[in-house]
């Protein structure tokens, strides 16, 4: 079998640091609708130039924004944290979660003067119950950093399914990695500069140690080769 390769790809540009002159302190009121399936397959490409937004690094959490928020392509690249108004709706998750999204495309619905978020599915559900198709949202914007990491793990040999995963970069502890979505892995560790080590156990429990498989200056959206494999 041939080695583990591991594609580090960067999540999202978006979290919600509320640091630097592109954080907004206050909520603004607005809706939220979701469109490109589960999988958000259908939100790809857009006019913004991005291109595939996965393989361009922004994930699944990115939204398409009204023509009141778009302002001519000038919202390109922008993150917003939005978080569901559970004092105007009952299709709230339990909670009230927020998610930050990253916005990637202007087919906007109900347009100007209207604020609103069409929002991939994955980045919807976070906050709002499938069933009702559009909620009430707050929203503020907020600074991106690199404190997302995710992994895609291919070509894994023995049992071939990962149960479970774990990153290390230089000087910290083993950190847990939790299931994006099929096999990719995220961690929201900030590990820029560390050169990266990972640990894989595969469904029938075997465990897999791969120490410096991503150098210090690693890059998203390159692919790495770890030296060992389950056999």
């Amino acid at each position: 079998m041939d080695q583990m390769a591991m594609l580090l790809l960067l999540l999202s540009l978006c979290a919600s640091r509320l640091d630097g002159a592109a954080a907004q302190q206050y909520w603004t009121p607005a809706t939220a609708t979701f469109y490109g399936g589960s999988d958000a397959s259908g939100t790809m490409g857009g006019s913004c130039g991005y291109g595939d937004l996965y393989s361009a690094g922004y994930g699944t959490q990115t939204t398409a924004l009204s023509t009141a928020l778009y302002g001519d392509g000038a919202s390109c690249g922008a993150c917003y944290l939005v978080t569901c108004d559970a004092s105007r709706t009952q299709y709230c998750k339990p909670g009230s979660p927020s998610v930050t999204v990253n916005y990637g495309d202007p087919n906007g619905w109900c347009n100007s003067p209207r604020q609103h978020f069409d929002m991939s599915q994955p980045a919807w559900e976070t906050i709002g119950v499938y069933q009702a198709g559009i909620v009430p949202v707050n929203y503020r914007r907020v600074s991106g950093h690199d404190y997302f990491e995710l992994v895609t793990i291919t070509n894994v040999g023995g049992a071939g399914a990962v149960a479970a995963a774990w990153i290390m970069g230089t000087g910290t502890d083993w950190l847990a990695m939790s299931r994006n979505w099929g096999e990719n892995w995220q961690s929201g560790a900030y590990l820029t500069g560390k050169a990266l080590s990972y640990k894989k156990q595969t469904d029938d429990g075997k465990v897999v140690v791969a120490y410096n498989v991503a150098p210090a200056n690693w890059q998203f959206g390159s692919t790495y080769q770890a030296s060992v494999n389950f056999y």
